[in-house]
Parts: C-alpha cells; structure tokens; sequence
C-alpha cells in the first residue's frame, strides 16, 4: 500500500524523460540546419516530431521535407546544450530574441561532424549511433498556433556497428541508450530492469542451450 502524498502542480514544462535528437534540415540557401529536439515519439516505421512553429526547422520541413533523426546518446550532452540557445532562423523571431541568438554553422557550433546521408540531402551527424534519414509526410498546426505536429516516415536506419547485435539487425539495449530530456536536465538510462515479451533483442542474445 502506498503512503505517497500527491500535491496538484502546474509546471512551465511537462518534460518528464524524453529522448533527445538532432535534427538536421535544408535551409533555404542549400546550407543545413542542426537542431536539438526533445518531444518525438515513434510508432513503428513512423516518427512523430513536435517543433515551434517559428522554429527554423519547421520553416524548411514546410518547403523541404528531407531530414536526418539523429539520436543522442548520454555523452552528447554538452554538445546538444551548445545547440540549446542557437537558432538558425534570421532575423531571429521577436519572441526568442532574450534567450536564442543566431547561429549559421551549427555543426561548427555544436563540435560536432557532419556525414553524408544515402537518401535525403541533409547530412547525419558522424557521432550519434543511430541516424534514421526521414521525409516529413504532414505537418499539423496545435497548440493555438504555438507548435506543430511533423508526421516523418523513416525512410534508412544507420546504426553504429558497436551498438548492433552481431550478425543481426537488432540494437543492443546494453549497449547503447538514448539522452534523456528530464525536466530541462540531461539523463543517461538506468541499468536494464528487464525486457518486453516481444523483445527479440533478448532471443537473439540468449545463450545457447
């Protein structure tokens, strides 16, 4: 029984462990944008992407709709904070102004390596583990016009190969984990607790009987 006492609460932000990727986009010069995000889901194939409208990167999905999901891993971090207050919309938008300033060279910015994708134009970033090439599908207004809804179909999976089960297609949850967005601070995963029944990372890893 528990003995836990809930109190009501409004929080500024309900980023309560959420994984964090750089996405990066074309802009409209032909230059590529990088852009740390904290609100996406996946659904089989399908990744949603929940973006400020006046976001550089909502602006060039809505004209170019190639991208690269490139998913932090723990030791990203500094290098996504880096990205934190940088924008790669100019003017900068009236309401970002006291807190993001713009920034042209992204990758520069960040420390971090541009790769070439396979499928999409916008580059992977060399360090991430996992890097899914993508074309956004449809965009959906919410919010009162504050953000939008990017529906993405995952179109390539690259994965480094340190991370991958050998001889399989499979990550191995050991081995690799997300950053984690937890109330504006940056997580690692925890040890495993365990494994879904319809994990097939754990059959492919089991030992041989």
């Amino acid at each position: 029984m528990t003995t836990d006492t809930h109190l009501v609460i409004q929080p500024s932000i309900l980023y309560f462990g959420t994984p964090v990727v750089l996405l990066t986009t074309e802009n409209p010069d032909g230059t590529f944008n990088l852009a740390p995000v904290s609100s996406v889901w996946a659904l089989g194939q399908h990744l949603v992407l929940g973006l400020g409208t006046e976001s550089q990167t909502a602006r060039n999905l809505a004209e170019r709709p190639e991208l690269v999901v490139n998913v932090a891993s723990p030791e990203l971090w500094e290098h996504v904070e880096r990205l934190a207050p940088l924008t790669g919309a100019r003017p900068v938008p009236e309401t970002k102004r006291s807190v993001y300033r713009h920034e042209p060279d992204k990758f520069a910015a960040a420390g971090l390596t541009p790769a070439a994708a396979g499928l999409v134009r916008p580059p992977r970033v060399a360090e991430c583990a996992l890097q899914l090439e993508a074309r956004a599908r449809a965009l959906t207004p919410g919010g009162a016009g504050l953000f939008v809804s990017v529906e993405c179909e995952v179109l390539r999976v690259h994965a480094a190969e340190r991370v991958v089960v050998p001889g399989t297609r499979h990550i191995d949850p050991d081995l690799w984990s997300p950053l984690v967005y937890n109330f504006r601070h940056y997580h690692g995963l925890a040890p495993g607790l365990g494994h879904g029944f319809r994990s097939e990372t754990a059959r492919a890893t089991a030992p041989a009987r």
